[in-house]
């Protein structure tokens, strides 16, 4: 019986984020099962406080195995938030903003409550559960918490990335009290906790050395976790990163530590703890590099985005146009294709999104709420590769929209 057919929190909100092209109903029904599945009471044998965000649900003797409901995920939570609003912006739907205010209200209290331990601004992650997970970042195997000298962190661990999701959520969040909920006291204390997050953030975890980049965590003595891995590309897509930190990050990404020539890695090569077959401390996650080319598009960083899109289809070809959850990280220098993980989930949900997400972002179609069209802001020439190309039957603020490539130009019109 395959072990991850399951729900998981993280993994589905990915997905839906990645496949909004598609229409409203999978993240609608996504944030509406996972609002259902919302802990409500302090539980620590499931590392459950009220408010979070289910990670993973089982059932029979998977459930006997392990749990039935676990809620051990640090970034589940803010990113529930960021599903929320995402769909919003898609469908500029008030009836939506009202009917999740309340799970989405919890959340917010989850991070401000529960998810900072210490009251020092940061959300971390402690395992409470006796057989509950050490990590509980998406990277959430036992090792992946590195030192640049190869070290382990120690727990309570404050993953980079989680803050960034804290920062989009808070931004995200205040704009639908502002438009929806008519609550203006609300959305300008999120504002303000979102600002002072981002001016910590980056004191906190900005490393200088070796060309400047993110820490990939804090530690439980709040100690730079100082390795340099593929999280700082999510900080680009949460726009936690000040402007004139962008340059250095993007270098970073693009690099040979970190591009492989397939996709950006996990970690860098230059790393210790490097692998290119270790599940995180080396490898290729095709999720991974689709919010990664979102950060790139957040900061029109159209060569870079359009270099990760076409090496990434190009990777697919040799698993049959079926991305895996994983592959190994070697160099493209050095192999015809890119290695297979032996145990790599195929299908998987984010792995499957993977190309829409990088579909959407190659074109630049974003939603413009206030003129209730699709819109796209790529370049005025796709690269040659892009070819001839057309989508029929995207959907927007209940309408439906055909795009389409010709010459390079990316036209869109309502149908």
């Amino acid at each position: 019986m395959p072990w991850f057919m399951a729900v998981f929190g993280r993994d589905t909100i990915i997905a839906c984020l990645q496949t909004l092209l598609f229409g409203p109903e999978l993240a609608r029904n996504a944030l509406a099962a996972l609002a259902s599945l919302q802990a409500r009471e302090d539980d620590p044998s499931a590392d459950a406080e009220p408010g979070k965000i289910v990670h993973e649900v089982r059932y029979g003797k998977a459930a006997e195995r392990w749990f039935h409901r676990y809620y051990g995920t640090i970034d589940a939570t803010p990113l529930y938030l960021v599903l929320f609003s995402e769909l919003w912006r898609w469908t500029d739907d008030t009836s939506l903003a009202q009917e999740f205010k309340e799970p989405a209200l919890r959340a917010l209290e989850w991070i401000d409550r529960y998810g900072d331990l210490d009251g020092d601004g940061f959300i971390e992650a402690r395992k409470r559960s006796e057989r509950g997970l050490d990590v509980q970042s998406w990277k959430d195997s036992w090792d992946s918490q590195r030192f640049h000298d190869g070290r382990i962190a120690e727990p309570p661990i404050a993953p980079a990335e989680a803050q960034g999701y804290v920062y989009d959520a808070k931004r995200r969040l205040a704009e639908i009290a502002r438009e929806v909920w008519r609550d203006r006291p609300l959305a300008e204390r999120l504002e303000r906790e979102a600002e002072e997050l981002k001016r910590r953030f980056d004191e906190a975890f900005w490393c200088e050395d070796r060309g400047g980049f993110y820490a990939l965590a804090l530690d439980g003595d709040k100690n730079q976790v100082d390795s340099i891995c593929s999280n700082i590309g999510h900080l680009l897509w949460s726009q936690i990163v000040p402007p004139e930190r962008v340059e250095a990050i993007v270098d970073q990404l693009m690099g040979e530590g970190l591009w492989s020539g397939w996709g950006v890695r996990t970690m860098s090569e230059n790393e210790p703890a490097y692998s290119p077959l270790s599940y995180h401390n080396g490898t290729v996650w095709p999720h991974d590099n689709s919010l990664i080319a979102w950060g790139l598009a957040q900061h029109d960083r159209w060569p870079e985005l359009q270099r990760i899109v076409q090496r990434m289809l190009a990777a697919s070809r040799h698993f049959d146009h079926q991305l895996p959850e994983v592959f190994a990280g070697l160099r493209r220098s050095e192999t015809p294709f890119p290695i297979a993980y032996p145990t790599a989930a195929r299908p998987q949900a984010w792995a499957a999104g993977t190309p829409v997400l990088l579909l959407q972002l190659l074109l630049g179609l974003r939603p413009n709420r206030q003129r209730h069209r699709l819109e796209s802001v790529a370049p005025a020439e796709l690269p040659h590769w892009v070819g001839s190309l057309r989508l029929s039957g995207v959907r927007a603020f209940d309408s439906t929209w055909d795009v389409r490539v010709r010459d390079g130009i990316v036209q869109v019109e309502a149908v």
